[in-house]
Formats: C-alpha cells, structure tokens, sequence
C-alpha cells in the first residue's frame, strides 16, 4: 500500500498555523491533528493529514525557485474540483489555498485515495498473480484511454485548456524551462529543439491530457491489477493532443531501436511488457493513428530530460537535501541523448 510515514528533515510545514485554518475552513474536519509525508515524489510535496479518523492529502510546491508555469497547485485545484465526476481515478480536490502566508507556498486539500503502487519492483500482493507486469500496464493504458476519450465538450471541461496552437506552446514553454534550469550549455539539446520546430504533427482530437502518467503515479486495487484505483500529479494537466501524453508514458520503457538506457533508473525493467505492446493497447483502444509518433516520443524524452535537470538544479542550488536528486544531471543528459536519437531513428523508420 502507498503509506505516509516521518516527516523529512527540512520539509516540515507550520502545522500550528495550518490547523487552525484548515478547521475554519472546513468545519467537519474534528478530533485529533496529525501529519505524516508520502515520499515517493519527487517534486512536489505530499502530506497525509488525520483529523481523527478522517484522512485527507495536501499538496505543495517543491521549495526553492520555481520555472513560471510548474507545480501549479491552482490548476490541479481546478482539474480535480471537477474531473472526479466523469474519471473514477481522479481523487476530488476539496480546498484550495492560494495564501502563501499559511505554509510558506499555496496549496490543495484533496482526497486520500487507497491502493497499491508499483514502482520498480512489483509489489508483493501482485508477485503470485499470473502476468501482472502485463496487467499492470495494459490497466494503465486503459486508464490513460478512457481519460482522453472524454467529450470535454459535453461534460463542460472545455475551460482547463487552450488547445489551439498547444504542440507550439509546449515546445516553447519547455524550452523556457530549459534555460531555468540548465546549469551548462547543451548544444544537442538547442538542436532538438530546432528539429522538434520545424514541422509540427496535426493533432487528431482534443483531450484532457495529465502529462505524467506512469506506473508510480498509478495506484491499483491491491488484489486486482486490472484495476486502477487513483492516478496522482495532475498540476501539468490541459487540453491538447492525447499522443503527447501517450508518448510521455512510452518514455519510462527502453525502445529497442535506441542505445542502451543504463544511465537511467527512472526507466522500467524487462519485466514490464515491450512498447510495441502499450502501442498496440493504445491503438486498438483509442482508434488514434500512431504512424507519426516518433515525433512525440523525441518531444517526450527532451521533456523528461528538462524534468530531471529542474530537479537536479533544486540539489545544484541547495534547496534540497533529497540524495535522489544528486544524480540527476547525468540522467537528464542521457535523456537528451535518447530524444536525439529518437529523431534520427524516426527518421529512418
């Protein structure tokens, strides 16, 4: 199961001034006040808070210097307020608090959903279940299709984004991020962000689209993993094109038609089902057409690569302790190095 335990030394919070608010806020909450920290993420920071027995989950920004844009607690306030109605997986977003004066940043209240996480390693409840790396994964994808084969128009969503023009924007808003973060000039990474420029695939629909959907952001009924209980991280959610998040998946399995990926952990192991499979999962189930996908797996490494070099430069910058972030500016490197490739294999293909 996905449990909170002790506070991380250098991330604890003002309890004292987020109590008392919390109870003026929402009057039901009663009993006894306790915190305890989720450290599975990476950026920003989740606490579970027990009034009594009631458990809810608050979500913060990371500490330190933030690229304009990222970890917008206000937007993930806005997708979740609503979106649990129409998609089972998204836990309902309760509070929203934009006063930084409270805990040092904004942040949300939400629900606090139940299950289990896989990361790297499977979990044990799924070790004795029959193809559960397969199932595992094809849940997800099936997850990942039924968010994006939302009307947004006939469920009233169509304020969470603006998708005219979104493939621009988003290679011009990375790019931003790129040079925030960055800590030395990278000239294949200014030639990615050429290639990526010069012609940009036509989307085929509109879709709610979170930007991060992976097996550690998943949480699965714990004797079930066909089933996917809750799906974490939404503060990059918008409308755009689907295959910009289907590909952002595809970019956590090694592809056989790029070098190794040993500089990289955060990518899963051979025990997981090959692309070819989430691929084919995606098409059968969406009805998209993937013949012009390499473009988005090359946008979706250099994306990773800009993730990691954000929350390296955090550790750079000293505003983390956190060990994990030590190397991650190798990791973002060798990221870069796959969205290169991926251009000129796909390229060929």
């Amino acid at each position: 199961m996905d449990k909170a335990s002790e506070i991380r030394k250098g991330e604890e919070l003002d309890w004292k001034n987020l109590e008392p608010y919390l109870r003026e806020k929402i009057p039901e909450l009663t009993g006894d006040f306790q915190v305890q920290q989720f450290h599975g993420g990476h950026a920003n920071l989740t606490y579970l808070l027990l009034f009594g027995d009631k458990e809810l989950v608050l979500r913060r920004p990371p500490f330190g210097k933030l690229a304009p844009g990222t970890h917008s607690m206000k937007r993930e306030y806005r997708v979740l307020s609503e979106l649990y109605k129409y998609f089972p997986p998204a836990p309902r977003a309760y509070h929203y608090c934009p006063d930084d004066k409270i805990i040092g940043a904004d942040f949300i209240l939400m629900e606090r959903k139940k299950g289990v996480v896989v990361r790297r390693k499977m979990p044990e409840c799924f070790l004795e279940i029959p193809d559960a790396y397969d199932r595992v994964s094809k849940a997800m994808i099936k997850a990942q299709v039924d968010l994006h084969l939302i009307d947004v128009e006939e469920k009233g969503l169509s304020h969470l984004g603006k998708p005219e023009g979104f493939l621009e924007r988003q290679l011009e808003g990375w790019q931003q991020r790129w040079n925030h973060a960055k800590t030395e000039e990278n000239k294949t990474m200014d030639k990615i962000f050429e290639l990526l420029g010069h012609q940009f695939p036509i989307p085929q629909r509109v879709s709610i689209i979170h930007n991060d959907i992976k097996p550690d952001n998943c949480q699965f009924q714990p004797d079930n993993p066909d089933q996917v209980t809750a799906i974490f991280d939404w503060d990059m959610t918008t409308l755009g094109d689907p295959l910009v998040d289907f590909s952002s998946t595809l970019s956590f399995w090694p592809d056989p038609g790029l070098k190794d990926f040993k500089n990289l952990p955060v990518i899963l192991d051979e025990r997981f089902p090959e692309k070819q499979k989430l691929k084919n999962w995606y098409q059968k189930s969406s009805g998209l057409d993937l013949s012009g996908l390499s473009w988005y797996e090359c946008f979706s490494y250099m994306k990773g690569a800009i993730i990691l070099q954000q929350l390296y430069r955090r550790y750079f910058d000293g505003e983390t302790s956190d060990p994990r972030m030590k190397v991650f500016g190798h990791m973002a490197n060798a990221m870069i190095e796959l969205s290169r490739q991926k251009f000129e294999y796909g390229s060929q293909s």
